[in-house]
């Protein structure tokens, strides 16, 4: 089952100082915190803020790849994880005929949010990322869950480029 998620927002991990861009339910009840490298959590930014770059950047190229070739995005799905790595899959439809294409989150995320499609998470990855540890503690994912869980909306601020 796959569960429907919106972009929270984009922060930065306190203590790796990398960036985070953060999914939640619409129930608000699951949060999905994927680390993502910085010019990918900028494409992102980029797009949540509505900023125009003079040129097209990497996704906007491929939006308007695309775009030229009829097709459309019809869904991102984060659909695995892999020893700490997250998997994603863009959906599209191409002449008819759907495609899956393999994508890192970040890419996928990024590519939703120029088409405006919707970014879905597979429910057993959202159990997986909550899960204990090797030593039977909470993850990092799971820590950095309750912690954003936590926050209050004052304390959260939005990713500076």
């Amino acid at each position: 089952m796959q569960v429907e998620m919106k972009i929270k927002g984009l922060m930065v991990d306190p203590v790796t100082n990398m960036p985070i861009v953060i999914l939640q339910d619409e129930s608000d009840e699951r949060v999905l915190p994927i680390w993502v490298g910085i010019f990918e959590a900028n494409a992102i930014a980029l797009r949540i803020e509505d900023i125009e770059t003079p040129r097209p950047m990497t996704h906007d190229l491929l939006r308007n790849l695309l775009v030229s070739l009829q097709a459309s995005v019809e869904k991102i799905v984060v659909s695995e994880l892999k020893d700490n790595t997250y998997f994603a899959q863009i959906h599209l439809q191409v002449d008819g005929s759907a495609r899956q294409i393999d994508a890192r989150p970040s890419d996928a995320i990024a590519l939703a949010l120029r088409t405006e499609a919707p970014i879905y998470v597979e429910q057993e990855v959202l159990e997986q990322s909550s899960a204990l540890d090797e030593n039977g503690e909470p993850s990092d994912s799971e820590r950095l869950r309750r912690w954003f869980e936590n926050l209050d909306t004052d304390d959260f601020s939005k990713y500076e480029m």
